[in-house]
């Protein structure tokens, strides 16, 4: 079974649990031999802006102590074969280049998810 993450809920538990559950559920997956990909759309193209730093957060006396690091994340998936794409639109509603996305993360265009789809068996939507 081939799976497709669409995620475009993003930071969803980023603090609480130092990484996004879906990526982390996409490497537990990947690491149990499923082929899972991840396309990221909405506010979720973000995870793949290189050089994202969140250290240093704090809310009161509280300090986050283990931020989460998305391009780790996302480079980790990459270099165990998950293709990782990002809906260029996206990219463009909040004015981020494609240069400035992590090495190896692949725009996709809106038009062209529909050809993409098919490659997947399941297809969950996040």
């Amino acid at each position: 079974m081939k799976v497709l993450n669409i995620v475009e809920s993003a930071y969803r538990a980023t603090l609480e649990e130092q990484d996004d559950p879906v990526i982390w559920l996409t490497h537990a997956l990947r690491g149990a031999g499923a082929q899972v990909d991840v396309l990221l759309l909405g506010n979720s193209v973000n995870y793949a802006v290189h050089g994202q730093d969140a250290s240093g957060l704090e809310f009161g006396r509280w300090k986050q102590t283990q931020p989460p690091q998305l391009e780790r994340d996302l480079t980790n998936l990459i270099e165990k074969g998950a293709a990782v794409y990002v809906l260029a639109e996206s990219l463009v509603e909040r004015g981020l280049r494609e240069a400035e996305m992590v090495k190896g993360v692949e725009p996709v265009r809106l038009c062209d998810v529909s050809a993409l789809l098919p490659r997947y068996s399941r297809v969950w939507f996040w």
